[in-house]
């Protein structure tokens, strides 16, 4: 199956504990086999590149973001 990297907009977070959160959720989503935080924008808007098998089921990486206690939007 084909991996595609689908970019994600996450809002709030502030630090490293932030963005392991955020990592460890959405590796929970069927399908998704990394996540990448490359330059943390602190409490503002930051760019989440989610790789997964196939398309990313997005309704479920965005759960899983307010999971973690974030906003996103893709």
């Amino acid at each position: 199956m084909d991996t595609q990297t689908t970019t994600m907009i996450v809002t709030g977070m502030t630090c490293g504990h932030c963005v392991a959160s955020v990592t460890e959720e959405l590796k929970e989503v069927p399908g998704v086999t990394e996540v990448r935080v490359p330059d943390l924008v602190k409490g503002g808007d930051t760019e989440v590149f989610v790789e997964s098998e196939g398309p990313l089921d997005v309704p479920a990486a965005e759960a899983a973001v307010v999971e973690a206690g974030y906003t996103s939007r893709v």
